[in-house]
C-alpha cells in the first residue's frame, strides 16, 4: 500500500460491494409497477424510446431532489402532516389528469392538429418529475433508505459518503428505465397500432385508479 493510497484493499472491495448493493437497491425502487412506470409505458408506446427515458429521468430528478433535502436536514419538514396531505391530494389529481389524458387519446380516431394550446404535462420530463415529487411514498422511501445508510456507515463517513451512496442508488433506477424504454421500443414494432392504443388506455385507467386510491387514502389521514 503506497502513501498516496491509504485505503486497505478490503476497503476498496467493500466500497465496490456497496456500489453493487446500491444499484440493486435502485432496481427494487424502480421495478415495481406504480404510477411512474405506468406513465413510462404509456409514453413509450405512444411516443417512443426517448419520451420513455425522459419520463424516467424526470422521476429520478425528483428522487434526487428529495434526497438532497433530506441530506440537508429537512426531514421534519417533509414528514410534516400538512405537507404530506398536500402532496397526497396534489399527486392524486395529477395521476387522474394523466390517466384521463390517456383514455381520451384512445378515443381520438386521428391526430388532432396543433392549435397553439399547450397541454399540461405535455413534456415527458415534467410529467415524470411531477408524478414522483408529489408522491408522499417517495419521501418515506428516501427517508428510510438514507437513515439506514447513515446507520451503516462509519461515523467518520456519515454525511457526504452516505449522500453519495444514496445517489448511486439512482444508477439502478436509470438502468431499469433504460431497459424498460428499450423493451417498449422494440416491442412496439411487434404489435399493431390498435393494440398499442388499447394498452395506452389500460395504462390511463390504471393511473386513474392509482389517483382515486391515493386521494381517499390521504383523506383518511386528515384529522378533522
Amino acid at each position: 500500500m503506497t502513501k498516496t493510497d491509504s485505503r486497505w484493499p478490503s476497503e476498496t472491495i467493500l466500497e465496490n460491494f456497496t456500489l453493487i448493493q446500491n444499484i440493486l437497491l435502485g432496481l427494487t425502487l424502480a421495478a415495481p409497477i406504480g404510477p411512474v412506470n405506468v406513465e413510462i409505458i404509456k409514453r413509450g408506446l405512444n411516443n417512443g424510446f426517448r419520451q420513455a427515458v425522459l419520463t424516467g429521468a424526470g422521476a429520478m430528478c425528483a428522487d434526487a431532489t428529495y434526497l438532497t433535502l433530506i441530506f440537508f436536514g429537512l426531514t421534519s419538514f417533509l414528514n410534516n402532516a400538512v405537507m404530506i396531505n398536500v402532496l397526497g391530494i396534489a399527486g392524486s389529481f395529477i395521476l387522474m389528469y394523466l390517466g384521463f389524458s390517456g383514455v381520451r387519446d384512445y378515443f381520438k380516431k386521428t391526430a388532432q392538429p396543433a392549435d397553439g394550446r399547450q397541454r399540461i404535462f405535455k413534456y415527458s420530463f415534467v410529467a415524470g418529475f411531477a408524478l414522483a415529487i408529489s408522491s408522499p411514498m417517495t419521501i418515506v422511501w428516501w427517508t428510510g433508505v438514507f437513515g439506514a445508510l447513515m446507520a451503516s456507515q462509519e461515523p467518520v463517513k456519515n454525511g457526504v459518503h452516505a449522500f453519495l451512496s444514496c445517489l448511486s442508488i439512482l444508477l439502478g433506477c436509470f438502468l431499469w428505465v433504460f431497459a424498460l424504454a428499450a423493451a417498449l421500443h422494440w416491442g412496439k414494432n411487434m404489435i399493431s397500432e390498435k393494440t398499442t392504443r388499447v394498452i395506452s388506455m389500460i395504462a390511463g385507467l390504471s393511473l386513474i385508479g392509482f389517483g382515486i386510491y391515493f386521494f381517499f387514502r390521504t383523506l383518511s389521514f386528515i384529522k378533522i
